[in-house]
């Protein structure tokens, strides 16, 4: 902003310049006639000097528009509101006068400017930071008030000839060191200190803990919150004067007490520190001070010796300390990334901390022996496991040795073994069952099957037979069920597609799981074939989305909701590279075909998911579910040679968390097989038959005897192999007619169906044999390498066998015409 002066001598210098060059022109043009004597000459010169003045005159004001112009006064209306915020904002001139504010600065000031702003003895301060920032273009320092606010001024020179200071004023608020002290010991400082071997407690003037690091609440027992409970009461001290933990002074080993009074050096507290909050340090003698501890010496080579090595190895000291551990020590022990605790039995469920703690003081100050104490560790008290002690000498406090193996790889595989063993045997367990319940049911069956054919619909016992009859229908599907999971049923594999299979019974499954769950199916490219029975398969699939169902349907009648949720049916493409890279101890490496079953259920609790696949076991309420619906899905996948794994998915991507089934089915890389297709039944064959029926069951053998002699068949019956044996012998040693087909049990005591047919076939080798049993085929035919055999799974029906048998025989008639 110009002055009132230099704006009249502005104005004034063009008009004096002016008449300058007049008198100039005119003095020229007289030196030019007294030269010439010719006024043309002197005309001419005048016109010249007339051009050239008018052009350079006009250049001049083009080219000095610029500066010539008046530039306006500055819009401090636009710079008071660019500089508004909670700082204080002035700007002042060079004499020192406030042009511009924010409202933060008027509020707090009015209409002082600095640096006469009322500071009080801190003038000084500011009129130094003015000299200052005019000499070197910015300052800054920290300012107190008379009202003891301190500020945090930073002056900077600007303008357009940086002839204006801006002022900006922070105000700081008051620390609290004491507060930010207890922040700190809650803090990574109470972790580095309680690593250093510091218990470290603030305490008021009243004596009352205010704080403490994790350390100092666990070396000094006491339990709850520590703020608020008096220091010294956790202390105790003996003759000698020595400092112990009151709560163990018998085993604890005595302290030392550092003091340190939280006094402000420049407060009004330093000649009395006794008014102040202090820090207390405690840590015990000898250890980490350069004192006449051994331990302090030893302590450290054998860390640095004993740290990396594999085994589990740490150290104690008599009293039962633990001195270190080593990282393997503490993953044997499931403390993993965390804190070393500060005793051994820290380590271990309370029944063994004592036996534990007198082991550790038995051999600290017994001979330098060694021996093992069975123990059970708190993160695995199920599994107990043999902790080592060693007594060791020479290395002062540092007297026992412990030693523990990482047993977690041991522990799976046992569990794994176990695991695969208990399902064997109830494998085992419920194929045998299922046999000998087959036997049953096909009595009734069959019985049911007679009594029918002397009865009518309407007559007063039809239904009820008819009631008995679909009773055992539904016992036989419970033991296909059972040999299912024992891997004991017929199949009949197939080379198939299973998004094929998936297509064929997605609208059953839309039915199965009604119109609150959402189904979803994907599939994956180039998919490869698999070879399974494709019945079996579709049995998998609704078992699998049976099971779904009712998890989502439980886990939202939890929350009170209405059942809704989300399936995901899936098949995917599982190359041999990545099964290799997930790796499987379990899953041979192989291009599989994946079957994936997700659900919005919640997931499967931990402590019953390796229970899921056996037989009978059932969350559900009672008369809700038989237990065999997943135990079915397992002896099916794992009989057609694929895998199955059950696990639980977290949510993400907007679904649910769930859980999800996997089942893995070889990729089956051969010729395309043609469907295997039964022996076609014959139900009207007219060509009768002499049949022998050997069955150690008299029940079953004397509905399969009236079964097959209602069909017009002659029936000779035994009731065991060497029976049978005997049979077959008297006809080839009468001469009479050779039975025609034998029809027998596979298990019968002394002498088998197997080793009957055997022994027949050594004089009758063209004899048919039709075996029945409730043992898969498949597993039969593996077992019984006998040609021209046939086989019917129990139970049957009186129509089934009969057919079955005119099959046979037809089949037989074939071959001779």
């Amino acid at each position: 902003m110009m002055t009132g002066e230099q704006e009249r001598g502005g104005r004034l210098a063009p008009g004096i310049g002016l008449l300058a060059v007049a008198v100039a022109l005119l003095f020229s043009a007289g030196l030019v006639w007294l030269a010439t004597r010719q006024m043309g000459a002197v005309a001419g010169f005048v016109g010249g000097a007339l051009v050239l003045g008018a052009s350079a005159l006009m250049l001049g004001r083009g080219a000095g528009a610029a500066p010539d112009a008046e530039p306006g006064e500055p819009d401090w209306a636009v710079t008071v509101a660019a500089i508004e915020g909670d700082a204080a904002v002035a700007i002042v001139d060079r004499a020192g006068r406030l042009v511009c504010a924010n409202g933060a600065f008027e509020a707090g000031f009015g209409a002082w400017a600095p640096p006469a702003l009322p500071f009080g003895d801190a003038a000084g301060a500011l009129e130094d930071l003015a000299r200052a920032a005019w000499r070197d273009g910015a300052a800054s320092d920290r300012v107190a008030g008379p009202d003891g606010t301190r500020w945090r001024i930073e002056v900077v020179r600007a303008g357009r000839a940086e002839s204006y200071l801006i002022w900006r004023l922070h105000a700081l608020a008051a620390s609290d060191p004491v507060a930010e002290l207890c922040d700190h010991l809650a803090g990574k400082l109470g972790v580095v200190l309680g690593h250093a071997g510091f218990c470290a407690a603030l305490v008021e003037t009243d004596g009352t803990i205010r704080a403490a690091n994790k350390v100092f609440a666990q070396r000094s027992g006491a339990e709850g919150m520590l703020a608020g409970r008096p220091f010294i009461g956790l202390l105790t001290q003996d003759e000698q004067d020595r400092i112990f933990w009151a709560h163990d002074v018998k085993h604890s080993v005595p302290l030392t007490l550092f003091y340190l009074p939280l006094v402000d050096p420049d407060g009004p507290d330093l000649a009395d520190p006794q008014q102040s909050p202090s820090l207390m340090l405690l840590v015990d003698q000898g250890v980490g001070l350069g004192g006449s501890g051994e331990v302090s010496a030893a302590v450290p080579h054998l860390q640095a010796l004993l740290g990396g090595l594999p085994l589990g190895l740490a150290m104690a000291d008599r009293d039962g300390r633990l001195l270190f551990a080593n990282a393997a020590f503490m993953r044997a022990a499931g403390r993993e990334g965390g804190d070393m605790p500060t005793y051994p039995t820290d380590l271990v469920v309370r029944e063994d901390k004592a036996a534990l703690s007198d082991a550790v003081r038995r051999f600290g100050y017994g001979a330098a022996t060694s021996g093992d104490v069975a123990v059970r560790l708190a993160a695995q008290p199920e599994d107990p496991v043999s902790l080592s002690l060693a007594g060791v000498r020479g290395l002062g406090e540092a007297a026992v040795l412990l030693g523990l193996t990482d047993t977690t790889e041991e522990t799976r595989l046992k569990r794994q073994v176990a695991q695969a063993t208990k399902m064997q045997a109830v494998g085992q367990l419920a194929g045998g069952v299922a046999h000998d319940f087959n036997n049953v049911l096909t009595a009734i069956i069959g019985t049911c099957d007679l009594m029918l054919l002397r009865h009518t619909p309407g007559d007063s016992d039809y239904d009820d037979i008819q009631q008995i009859r679909a009773n055992s229908n539904r016992a036989a599907s419970l033991t296909r069920q059972l040999l299912a999971f024992s891997r004991q049923q017929t199949l009949r594999p197939q080379v198939l597609q299973l998004p094929d299979i998936v297509s064929d019974i997605t609208q059953m499954l839309r039915r199965l799981i009604g119109e609150k769950i959402r189904l979803e199916v994907s599939h994956d490219r180039d998919l490869g074939a698999v070879r399974a029975d494709p019945t079996q398969v579709e049995q998998v699939i609704v078992n699998l989305v049976v099971n779904a169902r009712d998890a989502m349907q439980e886990a939202s009648r939890k929350v009170g909701g209405d059942g809704s949720g989300a399936l995901m049916l899936a098949t995917r493409r599982v190359p041999a590279a990545d099964v290799r890279a997930m790796g499987s101890d379990i899953l041979p490496i192989a291009d599989y075909t994946a079957l994936v079953v997700r659900d919005t259920g919640g997931g499967i609790p931990g402590d019953i998911l390796g229970k899921i696949w056996e037989p009978f076991f059932t969350t559900k309420e009672q008369g809700r579910g038989t237990g065999l619906g997943l135990s079915t899905v397992y002896g099916i996948v794992k009989q057609s040679g694929g895998f199955i794994f059950a696990d639980n998915v977290a949510a993400q991507d907007g679904v649910a968390a769930g859980a999800r089934f996997t089942v893995y089915l070889p990729v089956h890389h051969g010729a395309v097989e043609a469907a295997a297709r039964p022996l076609e039944e014959v139900s009207t064959w007219a060509g009768g038959g002499d049949i022998l029926l050997v069955e150690d069951e008299d029940a079953v053998r004397v509905v399969a005897e009236r079964a097959l002699s209602r069909a017009g068949y002659q029936v000779t019956t035994a009731s065991d192999g060497e029976e049978g044996v005997e049979a077959v012998m008297a006809r080839r040693d009468s001469g009479a007619a050779m039975f025609d087909l034998v029809v027998s049990d596979v298990v019968m005591p002394a002498m088998d169906g197997p080793a009957m047919a055997r022994a027949i076939r050594a004089v009758e080798p063209d004899l048919p044999v039709l075996f029945m049993s409730g043992y898969a085929e498949e597993q039969l035919r593996r077992e019984i390498d006998i040609v021209n055999m046939y086989f019917i799974p129990k139970p049957f029906s009186v129509n089934q066998i009969a057919g079955k048998v005119a099959g046979v025989l037809a089949k037989k008639a074939g071959k001779k015409g």
